[in-house]
Order: C-alpha cells, then sequence, then structure tokens
C-alpha cells in the first residue's frame, strides 16, 4: 500500500504524488491510500488514479457512495474501492458504501473511529464496530474486512494477539505499518497444524455419507456446517500458500 494519508505531511504531499507517478511498479498489485472527500488534498490525489493502473484505492474516512463514485470517475475505469471505516458516519453507511461498484471489501480504521465515538481505542470497546463490518460484509456478499493496524511496531506479541483475534471475528486480513509485521501477521490468519488435522477428520467423517449430525471425537457435528468450515479453512490454507 502507498500510503498518501496519515504517512505524509501535509507539506510533502506533492512530493508524495509525484514520487509515486514517477514509481516503475507492478501497479496491479498496489493499493494507493488517499485523503477523505472532506480533504483540500481529495481532489488531487484522486486524479492522481487516472494515470495509474493500481489495482486498488483506500479512501480514509468513507462516509459516502458518492465520494467514492467521484474517486472511480476520476480514475477513469474499473478498479476495487476499499471504503476505510473510521467514524460513526461510516459505520452508520455501511452497507451503501458497499453497493457502490467494485466496493468488494471495507476497511477498518480503530484509531480514528474511537476518537469519533468517545471511546477507548482497545477491543472490547470496539467489539461491536468491528462485528458491524463483519456482518455487513456478508450481507453485501463482499470480501471479508480488512482490520486496523497495531501501532507499536516493537510489540509483536501484541501484534499476533490482535491478528489473531481479527481472523477469528472474520476479518480477512490486517493493514501493516511495517514490514516486521508480516511474518506474526501471516502466522495469525494461516490455520494452525491443529486446524488442519482437524478439517482432514471432518471430511473423513463427512464423507461416510448422511445429510444430518454425524460424530467426531465423542461429538455429535452438523455436517453441512462443519464442510463449510472446513472448506474456509482449505481456502485460507491455499491463500496463504500462493
Amino acid at each position: 500500500m502507498l500510503d498518501l494519508e496519515d504517512a505524509v505531511r501535509p507539506e510533502a504531499r506533492q512530493r508524495a504524488r509525484d514520487a509515486i507517478h514517477a514509481a516503475d511498479l507492478d501497479w496491479s498489485r498496489i493499493v494507493i491510500r488517499i485523503k477523505d472527500g472532506a480533504s483540500p488534498h481529495f481532489a488531487a490525489d484522486s486524479a492522481l488514479l487516472a494515470d495509474l493502473r493500481a489495482g486498488a484505492v483506500l479512501l480514509s474516512k468513507a462516509e459516502s457512495a458518492a465520494t467514492l463514485e467521484t474517486v472511480r470517475r476520476a480514475a477513469g475505469r474499473d478498479l476495487e474501492l476499499i471504503p476505510q471505516v473510521e467514524t460513526a458516519r461510516g459505520r452508520a453507511f455501511l452497507a451503501k458504501l458497499l453497493a457502490v461498484d467494485g466496493g468488494r471489501r471495507t476497511a477498518f480504521g480503530h484509531l480514528d473511529i474511537a476518537v469519533d465515538l468517545r471511546r477507548a481505542p482497545d477491543w472490547d470497546a470496539l467489539a461491536l464496530a468491528r462485528s458491524m463490518l463483519v456482518l455487513h460484509s456478508r450481507l453485501a456478499d463482499a470480501a471479508a474486512p480488512i482490520d486496523s493496524v497495531t501501532p507499536d511496531i516493537r510489540d509483536i506479541d501484541r501484534l499476533w494477539t490482535e491478528a489473531d483475534a481479527a481472523c477469528r471475528f472474520g476479518f480477512g486480513g490486517k493493514q501493516l505499518i511495517h514490514p516486521s509485521q508480516v511474518a506474526a501477521v501471516a502466522a495469525a490468519f494461516a490455520p494452525s497444524d491443529a486446524d488442519l488435522d482437524r478439517v482432514e477428520r471432518v471430511i473423513a467423517a463427512c464423507s461416510q455419507g448422511g445429510t444430518g449430525a454425524i460424530a467426531l471425537d465423542g461429538k455429535m457435528i452438523d455436517k453441512p456446517v462443519e464442510e463449510d468450515a472446513a472448506r474456509r479453512i482449505l481456502a485460507r490454507a491455499a491463500q496463504r500458500r500462493g
């Protein structure tokens, strides 16, 4: 991700845009994060997209479907739009944000939404907000949302704990701010050996036939539910390998 929001000081914004414009990159793999629609820098950030073939754009503090449409028109082509939910209004209009053409997933920004909601930025205080992102993404048949950053790049234990929690909540990934965070987050989102072992036993048990409840490890399990969960775990494992 190339960040034109928090990572760039106001006086350096044009230099940052020029540097991105001149970069020789595989743009299909690049996400550009731009300022929100209320920012005086929004128009210039959006205009940059017309000359690049970035795979996606992440709109910070997304609150309006109309703003996402403006970004898409500025790009002059179809691309993935990722609205970052960082305010109460963004949370309230999630369904409309995901209904925009190209809006295939959302991202969460816990620090800004905590300020807007006048809450602490910890997991317990923002559990409902995170759950609603997952719920609305599922209702829209969108990809699993992307969780927020862990700001402390030195605390790898906390990073892993938060990434693991995000995975269990139903998030599909996590934003990072430093290369040192990649390994821990990849490990947290990858199925464990125990997960894969259980998947093999679920598949073996389900292959015995029947359509209702079956026994596994002395417990009754629902075959369709367990088969679906097993497929999702195998898909996660394949994604991490790829």
